[in-house]
């Protein structure tokens, strides 16, 4: 998908209030499962061992961690947005709520409908929060939702 293309982060105070975009799918496989298993050392058999998950797991499969899923908001939010006038940088700047209503299977397809809540400039910087909503293609619930906030720096 394109992203939005905004003139800077600026722009993302007249978006507040409004879901501005559904991202494309992107699948979880198993390899990016073990790979942030590595990442973290959080090497839960629930989340490695494919073969114990279908006998003992209640989801019969291995899932991803929740932080992996959490991890991918950055993905989808790239996906999202862009700027003409792009700021210095932008900085995670923290996370207000999260939750994860539902596992994300192994090999399961994930997407982010992304809403602007807020968007203010504080000395120089524009502090946006972000309300991410991630959905699995296969549950009903949502696999994770966080409320998101980028520090954009202008100068």
């Amino acid at each position: 998908m394109a992203p939005l293309l905004l003139d800077t982060p600026r722009a993302l105070a007249e978006l507040v209030g409004r879901e501005i975009a559904v991202t494309d799918w992107f699948t979880v496989t198993q390899d990016r499962i073990r790979q942030f298993a590595e990442a973290t050392e959080d090497r839960q058999w629930i989340h490695i061992d494919p073969p114990k998950a279908q006998k003992e797991s209640p989801y019969q499969t291995t899932i991803a961690h929740g932080f992996l899923t959490l991890s991918l908001l950055s993905h989808f939010l790239n996906q999202v947005i862009g700027f003409k006038h792009a700021p210095k940088m932008a900085v995670n700047y923290g996370l207000n709520r999260v939750r994860f209503p539902s596992p994300v299977r192994a090999d399961s397809q994930v997407r982010a409908r992304v809403s602007v809540e807020t968007a203010k400039e504080i000395e120089g910087v524009i502090q946006a929060t972000f309300s991410i909503v991630a959905e699995c293609r296969e549950t009903p619930k949502p696999c994770c939702v966080a409320d998101w906030i980028v520090r954009y720096y202008m100068e």
